[in-house]
């Protein structure tokens, strides 16, 4: 790994008045607070900043990584060492798992590790929070990843972390000695009750039960007050009304051979040996496998009946990523690391033993990656109607309940544009 030495020695030229990483115009805060100010390099450059080779210093980085990926994270990191011979690191893992990264790191940012995975939801919180370190190298992240893991590690127009995986989204599942034609939610119902089983989906969730809005044109946005807009109580762009949306829903929900499952117990569910077909992640990818056996398939999400013609549903497309904290003393050489973690080698290492469908376009072209059923799935369905959900906090509880209601079947007989308006009235709050 090449070091940028020349822009180090400007940098140790620079500390001893500024005590401060050279040439960067786009960091909000990676100010040093020791003398190793020169190692904290962080430059607009192609590579990323590090301390130049054989400084005799021992440089100690913390990271964090789900408890499932220790291993893994503990013997990529020995290939980071021996990738750089001349250099002595002191570097620890500690388990964190990626959905709550956010809210771990922002009790204390600058206690929190150097170098830390997350899912790309919570990207927003921890750039407003001045906790990210922009990435230097953009145009090798930028260029060695699919578009969408790109734009998910992007807030106005600044990539601000290193993606890993292309595979947090859901599809169908189906088993195809039950489902004869996946294509379509009226088939997948018919099929599954003429072989006594259901077809199943979690609707109670707003990241679920945007798909059906996102594959009709509608949208969400996060707004700097931390509030969302949303158009679900009107027209979309492709001349489909939210109402219509609402009732195809209903239409779905209320049919016998539906079963609406709570969010978290795809598992149990899938375990029961009822489903026929069920929208879900990878994270279920060997309990679906071990359920239907030698039918075991997947594919993109169905399309639905609404206003008299088929749409196809959308999907809320996620990622996940390594971010690098601003607050690090060792900026530089966590962003090496960072680099590194997330490189072709790593995703092709992570997918080998961990299953997960890496974001780097030369690893996901490995014909094991794409033989595999779950992340083809994934990876198609993210291409072809997959959508990076920009939503603010207060999203979540008000998309919540009305999925309950649309799962029972809307038992009060609310009006659904009144509905759809408490809806979007309710999300458009700010943040508190």
């Amino acid at each position: 790994m090449k070091k940028k030495v020349l822009s180090t020695l400007l940098c140790v030229t620079m500390a001893a008045t500024m005590f401060a990483g050279c040439g960067n115009n786009t960091t909000t805060n990676n100010s040093a607070t020791t003398d190793d100010a020169a190692t904290n390099d962080v430059t607009t450059g192609t590579e990323e900043a590090a301390a130049p080779s054989g400084s005799g210093e021992t440089i100690s980085l913390r990271v964090w990584a789900a408890e499932e990926d220790q291993t893994l994270t503990n013997e990529l990191i020995e290939k980071f060492k021996e990738a750089n011979p001349d250099q002595t690191f002191d570097i620890t893992v500690g388990v964190e798992s990626e959905a709550n990264a956010k809210d771990d790191i922002l009790v204390d940012p600058e206690a929190a590790a150097d170098v830390f995975a997350f899912a790309n939801d919570q990207i927003v919180d921890l750039v407003n929070a001045n906790v990210l370190q922009p990435v230097q190298d953009t145009e090798t992240v930028s260029s060695q990843n699919v578009e969408g893991a790109v734009e998910a590690a992007t807030v106005n127009d600044t990539l601000y972390a290193y993606p890993f995986s292309a595979d947090n989204g859901y599809f169908l599942y189906y088993d195809s000695n039950v489902v004869t034609d996946p294509t379509n939610w009226d088939a997948i119902l018919a099929d599954c009750a003429a072989a006594g089983k259901k077809a199943g989906m979690v609707y109670a969730s707003g990241w679920y039960n945007a798909s059906f809005f996102y594959g009709a044109g509608f949208t969400t946005q996060l707004n700097a007050d931390g509030s969302t807009t949303m158009d679900w109580n009107g027209t979309s762009a492709d001349g489909i009304k939210g109402t219509d949306v609402a009732q195809a829903m209903l239409d779905i929900t209320t049919n016998d051979a539906f079963l609406p499952i709570t969010d978290g117990d795809t598992a149990n569910q899938i375990a029961t040996g009822t489903l026929g077909a069920i929208v879900s992640g990878t994270w279920d990818a060997a309990a679906v496998q071990e359920a239907f056996g030698d039918g075991y398939s997947a594919t993109v999400l169905p399309t639905y009946t609404c206003a008299g013609q088929q749409v196809p549903m959308g999907s809320a497309a996620g990622y996940k990523m390594i971010g690098v904290n601003a607050n690090s003393a060792q900026v530089g050489w966590a962003m090496e690391l960072a680099l590194f973690l997330t490189n072709e080698e790593s995703q092709a290492t992570r997918f080998e033993q961990r299953q997960i469908g890496p974001s780097n376009i030369a690893a996901g072209e490995d014909p094991a990656v794409q033989e595999n059923i779950a992340i083809a799935a994934v990876v198609a369905q993210n291409a072809a109607n997959g959508v990076v959900q920009s939503v603010g906090t207060n999203y979540w509880d008000p998309t919540q309940s009305f999925g309950e209601i649309m799962a029972q079947g809307n038992p009060d007989g609310t009006d659904l544009q009144t509905l759809l308006d408490n809806l979007v009235e309710a999300v458009a709050q700010p943040a508190q």
